[in-house]
């Protein structure tokens, strides 16, 4: 049974991959001018002197987005749960025995740290000491829809010079989302379960959302759970799945109460890649088409039709340039602040929970 904890702690970690709260409205020639001062989760004011060309990424999302927006070259530090992305195993390993290895981020002299909410919620002293040592450190907010990992994607293309990128990517998976929704008009939806070593996504998470745009009900947000949340037998049986949601590092449920379900008995568990499914960035989008794939064949198809057409569109229509322009200090700073910090339900238990087991084990895989 701890052992069984202690893994469990481990993939809740890997959920909570931190996410920005969206950039204040500002033009994006400005956006993308160097010095850039921007508020991160934490209300501090992080001043980017210049275009950054050394950036280490601590959890997995951040660096799978810089991946995406095409900037890997621009990272020099990862953590070791990051290594399932091409490449990586070239980069640093910038984690520790117990956390983030505070001494190897600042021996790679990064122009930019980028942090998730759980590594600063667990490990304050270390994201302070990065400061102290004079890195610009940006903290994330902790995501609870695509939106906001939209909204991450297109803020970190901005915060490391790539702002063309960026929004490219976002307004790629922007349309996606959108797609997905209009395939889906007319479908109806059956009740769907996320299952993890015995904890679910409720409402608030960005896994339920990845579930909704896939097109399912989720089970677990109707029976009013929020968050990151165990979940008992009872509830199992009563809620009587159509479709379980698995990542694919997870066992497949098998209790009595799972084998009792609809789901199990038609063979309706769905195995999606886990670094699609648990970490809030740009491939998170391609978790919500394989659920598509799986309950809703036709309008998967549907999908495609439409995914290809705006391809088509996208490519006849011209494109925006947008470049990046380092300005020096004594003329002009380009300041983008964050508009609120936003709240993350359901957080708070969970940090709780992982404080009682060890709370460093969430820097650890966040």
């Amino acid at each position: 049974m701890i052992q069984r904890i202690f893994v469990a702690l481990l993939v809740l970690a890997t959920v909570f991959a931190g996410v920005p709260a969206p950039v204040a409205a500002a033009d994006h020639a400005e956006q993308c001018t160097f010095p850039m001062t921007v508020t991160d989760a934490t209300g501090t004011e992080v001043t980017i002197s210049e275009d950054p060309e050394r950036v280490v990424t601590t959890n997995p999302s951040a660096a799978q987005t810089m991946w995406e927006i095409g900037a890997k070259e621009e990272v020099v530090g990862v953590s070791q749960y990051a290594m399932y992305l091409d490449g990586a195993s070239e980069k640093a390993n910038v984690s520790g025995s117990g956390g983030l290895n505070v001494e190897a981020v600042i021996g790679l002299e990064p122009d930019l740290v980028l942090v998730p909410n759980s590594s600063y919620t667990a490990e304050p002293d270390r994201v302070r000491q990065l400061r102290d040592a004079g890195l610009s450190v940006v903290v994330f907010e902790t995501g609870t829809s695509l939106d906001d990992v939209v909204n991450k994607t297109e803020r970190i293309g901005t915060m490391t010079g790539n702002c063309e990128a960026g929004e490219t990517r976002a307004d790629e998976m922007r349309t996606s989302i959108e797609n997905m929704e209009r395939a889906l008009e007319d479908a109806e939806r059956p009740v769907g379960l996320n299952s993890f070593f015995g904890y679910t996504s409720g409402a608030n998470t960005f896994i339920s959302d990845v579930m909704v745009t896939g097109g399912l009900r989720n089970g677990a947000a109707e029976a009013n759970l929020t968050g990151f949340a165990q979940i008992n037998d009872e509830l199992v049986v009563e809620m009587n799945p159509e479709y379980i949601v698995i990542p694919s590092h997870a066992p497949h449920p098998s209790s009595p109460a799972y084998n009792s379900t609809t789901a199990v008995k038609d063979g309706n568990v769905i195995v999606v890649e886990a670094n699609k499914l648990q970490q809030p960035a740009p491939r998170a989008i391609e978790a919500s088409e394989a659920i598509m794939k799986a309950v809703h064949p036709d309008a998967y198809e549907r999908y495609l039709e439409l995914e290809n057409e705006s391809a088509a569109t996208a490519t006849e229509e011209p494109q925006p340039t947008t470049e990046t322009t380092a300005t020096d200090a004594s003329e002009t700073t380009a300041t983008t602040e964050q508009t609120t910090e936003s709240s993350a339900p359901g957080f708070g238990a969970v940090v709780s929970l992982v404080a009682l087991a060890g709370a460093a084990l969430l820097a650890r895989r966040a």
